[in-house]
């Protein structure tokens, strides 16, 4: 392991601690995961309203949201390698609250602890990718981004096969999952530690001091406004369909709690897909070019997704779901390379601002099913991609490598 250790800084990635961090990725949007997995439970068993569906997605998503961007921020100031198991303990305790709940108001609680360790993971697995990935910035932030996006994915399943037939409480088995990404950050905590040592002996202040040199402030920042406006559209509707797609499949196609759940797993699933294949592709052939991909082909897909038969919704669900996350880790290394001194602030910012849309799209969302119905809610979120065009007016990347370049 020390030979390739040192491998990080001759440029050369790290596969080991890429593929361990994006495994723990992998377990920590698993565990929430549970909990839209958890709303047929919850609506059904326990009568709750769509509104107050959308609330805990809120609860989660909102404290995600808020905390990422101070701990990246907190981070790039002065890492902490062992706030990474340090966060999950919170999680642990989270799914282990969950799943005893009695109460809406403890339930809250318990999304709430989950959203905190989530808020401690996400900026600090992303700063170890951008260390251990050398000169492979695109594939290993795929591989950390496909990770939560696979657990995300997992969602349907675990509805379907663990929490419908078992009930709330059998939610606490993934108490065991949080047990064992604990146990697999403390040794990428112990790597991470002696990564910043070795980075002490050989700063690179040249890159930092040179990270604005071809683009202005101002241009930097309408850049990053145009990134955000990009993950409100598509964070939006990944909500819309993560969590509330379900309930459409039920009413229009009357299918079984079950079928809907799988449903809904192809589109998770062709996400991550997509995820994996998107850093590569970006490497290749340029992020904006991705992120404009990914943007313009699910559009005309999108609007036809409400009228069209069972099986057409299954085709349009794997390519939606597969080109509309096909930039989910581009736009993240996109606004590291745009500030290359902030790489925790910029994961924190990018990763957080999904989670909070997240948030918000849920009570919206949650609040329009209530009020207009199912179909006339879909039928509203089929025109959020449309807004993602902005990113035609993103810089090319010719200008963000000449800004980061030695």
């Amino acid at each position: 392991m020390s030979a390739k250790k040192k491998a990080t800084s001759l440029g050369n990635p790290v596969y080991p601690i890429i593929f361990a961090i994006g495994g723990v990725h992998l377990l920590n949007d698993s565990l929430q995961s549970v909990i839209p997995a958890m709303f047929l439970i919850l609506k059904e068993a326990r009568g709750f309203t769509f509104t107050q569906l959308g609330m805990i997605a809120f609860c989660l998503n909102m404290v995600a949201s808020v905390l990422q961007p101070v701990v990246g921020y907190l981070s790039d100031r002065k890492p902490k390698p062992y706030a990474l198991p340090f966060g999950m303990m919170f999680s642990l305790v989270g799914i282990g609250g969950l799943a005893f709940a009695p109460e809406y108001w403890m339930i809250l609680i318990s999304v709430m602890l989950l959203g905190f360790g989530s808020a401690v993971f996400h900026p600090e697995g992303s700063r170890v990718s951008y260390m251990a990935a050398g000169s492979k910035r695109g594939f290993a932030q795929s591989i950390y981004q496909v990770g939560g996006n696979s657990g995300q994915a997992l969602a349907p399943l675990i509805g379907a096969y663990i929490l419908v037939p078992y009930g709330q409480k059998s939610a606490a088995i993934f108490m065991v999952v949080a047990a064992l990404a604990i146990i697999i950050l403390i040794k990428i905590s112990t790597w991470y530690k002696e990564q910043l040592e070795q980075e002490k002996l050989n700063t690179r202040k040249k890159v930092l001091l040179s990270s604005l040199g071809n683009l202005s402030k101002r241009q930097v920042g309408i850049a990053l406004g145009l990134l955000l406006v990009i993950i409100f559209a598509r964070s939006f509707y990944v909500t819309s369909v993560t969590n509330f797609y379900v309930f459409h499949l039920k009413e229009m196609y009357s299918l079984t709690d079950k079928e809907g759940l799988l449903t809904v797993f192809l589109f998770l699933a062709l996400g991550a897909v997509g995820t994996f294949f998107g850093g590569p592709m970006a490497d290749k052939i340029g992020r904006k070019n991705v992120i404009v991909l990914s943007l313009i082909v699910p559009i005309p897909l999108c609007l036809l997704l409400p009228y069209v038969s069972l099986w057409a919704v299954l085709v349009l669900l794997a390519f939606i779901g597969f080109f509309i996350m096909l930039s989910f880790s581009v736009t993240v290394v996109y606004a590291q390379e745009l500030v290359p001194s902030k790489i925790g602030t910029m994961a924190g910012l990018t990763v957080g601002l999904a989670f909070g849309m997240g948030a918000v799209g849920a009570v919206v969302i949650g609040n329009l099913m209530d009020d207009i119905g199912v179909f006339s809610t879909m039928v509203v979120m089929s025109y959020l991609p449309i807004i993602g065009l902005v990113g035609l007016a993103l810089p090319r990347d010719q200008k963000i490598t000449a800004v980061t370049s030695d």
